[in-house]
């Protein structure tokens, strides 16, 4: 079963992400991105999806930090503030892909995983 780490600030996307992902993937859920960054360098994770606005550490940090000490984890960022200038930065450090939040449809997120676990 493929590991797949949800790194976001906001309780409710966490819950809701869990709830639909956890019937497919082995997911762990993570509020504070440096507890999440420490355990996606321990553990094997195949897939994480990192909100960009956080307090503690922002997605784009979680993600620059995570490409110094490895690449082969595929990361997908999700943000409700629709920036390009992020959006070309995220795609810069190696994000598979880019979600606007709120999520129209969760069926875009499997899809979304579902193509990075193909390739």
């Amino acid at each position: 079963m493929y590991k797949v780490a949800i790194v976001d600030d906001e309780r409710n996307i966490l819950d809701v992400l869990n709830e639909f992902l956890e019937f497919q993937y082995d997911v762990t859920i993570f509020q504070n991105p440096i507890h999440a960054f420490e355990s996606v360098l321990e553990n094997d994770y195949d897939i994480v999806l990192c909100d960009i606005m956080m307090p503690q550490m922002t997605g784009l940090e979680f993600l620059k930090k995570l490409r110094d000490k490895q690449d082969q984890t595929k990361v997908v960022m999700m943000t409700a503030f629709d920036s390009m200038d992020k959006a070309l930065e995220a795609h810069k450090y190696g994000a598979k892909h880019y979600i606007k939040k709120p999520f129209k449809n969760l069926t875009e997120i499997e899809s979304k995983i579902a193509e990075l676990i193909e390739n």
